[in-house]
């Protein structure tokens, strides 16, 4: 399988250590949904989206300017027939210099074809971090899911 997680790879005139900045606030560019700490080793957050997708995340190694891991301690997922397909994969983000600008190497290590979710995750991954991701460390503006509005009963 070694070869066969979904990676994506952009570069961009920013430093290494704004990457990082931008990687570490996923608020800003994958969910405002997100709740918890995100920036140092231990922190632990939650994400979801409607009643779709839900996840919890450890932040296992945060290294400025260089590297980010998360562990998917949990997940849920309405779609598939394994809710918790994510459940032990690793989120990686590894930043490095190449010819003057920064690459962020995004790797979503056991996110593999045999999963069932692997092309709506994958479609999902790459907008968010070829798009969303990329734009917050461009132009310090990403575009995440928006908070749903919580409505109040009548």
């Amino acid at each position: 399988m070694n070869g066969q997680n979904f990676t994506a790879t952009f570069s961009v005139p920013q430093t290494p250590e704004e990457a990082f900045a931008a990687i570490s606030n996923p608020r800003g560019w994958w969910s405002e949904e997100i709740e918890g700490g995100t920036e140092k080793p231990g922190d632990e957050f939650s994400y979801h989206y409607k009643d779709m997708h839900r996840c919890k995340m450890r932040v296992t190694k945060a290294i400025p300017g260089e590297k980010t891991v998360w562990l998917v301690l949990d997940n849920y997922f309405s779609f598939t027939q394994d809710r918790t397909e994510w459940k032990g994969t690793s989120v990686i983000f590894e930043i490095s210099r190449a010819g003057g600008e920064t690459q962020i190497r995004f790797t979503h290590l056991g996110l593999v074809p045999e999963y069932e979710c692997f092309g709506v995750c994958s479609n999902a991954w790459g907008s968010l971090i070829g798009g969303s991701l990329k734009s917050l460390i461009t132009t310090g503006k990403g575009y995440p899911n928006k908070k749903e509005e919580k409505t109040a009963p009548n």
